[in-house]
């Protein structure tokens, strides 16, 4: 009897130990991943890279106007236009998300045939292709990126409604031309943004 009691107690020590051991890797755990390296790595990125720790946001006259990171929504024939946006509102970063509509889908077609007919209303005499992704949404639905082709293609428009040379316009779109990625992962692009300002306050 006095041995059972034994076992019994030497058991319960077994299954305490057993059981102290993750419980404390759970918190070291917590500790170092949920608290420390987040700290770490947000001390260091404001130290290093505050501007864009904080969203790489665009400020003129110390208010907040945007973000280089997010696209914003043009219509104006005087600006170049980004992506569509397949978000509701247009570029909401709450909702972002890709329009996953297959190239059959109805919707899709729709929402490129509505781009297609406003690119061709805001510049009839262009004939040139229109580049997909003037009239697709991108990844994310808030890309503020465009090809060198979509700005080439829009170019002789924002120039004409501007009354400015294309030589001049030509010279934004270069100065706000971005490298890919290690200047390997694609093409090069423009940051239709950017370029909007930039051509505003000229």
């Amino acid at each position: 009897m006095e041995k059972r009691v034994q076992d019994s107690g030497f058991r319960i020590q077994e299954i305490k130990a057993s059981i102290r051991a993750p419980i404390v890797l759970l918190l070291v755990l917590c500790v170092l991943l949920g608290f420390a390296y987040p700290l770490l790595v947000m001390g260091a990125a404001q130290t290093f890279f505050p501007h864009k720790a904080n969203g790489s946001l665009i400020t003129r006259g110390g208010k907040v106007i945007g973000s280089t990171l997010l696209g914003q929504e043009f219509s104006d024939p005087k600006y170049f236009w980004g992506r569509l946006s397949a978000t509701t509102p247009p570029y909401n970063a709450a909702a972002s998300g890709a329009s996953n509509f297959s190239p059959a889908n109805p919707k899709l077609l729709e929402a490129a045939n509505a781009r297609i007919a406003a690119l061709q209303q805001a510049d009839p005499k262009n004939k040139v292709r229109i580049p997909v992704e003037l009239v697709t949404a991108s990844a994310s639905g808030l890309d503020p990126h465009i090809s060198l082709a979509a700005a080439d293609y829009q170019l002789p428009r924002v120039a004409r409604t501007r009354h400015m040379k294309e030589e001049d316009v030509a010279s934004l779109v270069k100065k706000y031309t971005e490298n890919p990625g290690l200047g390997l992962l694609g093409t090069k692009y423009v940051n239709v943004v950017k370029l909007n300002l930039a051509l505003d306050e000229k």
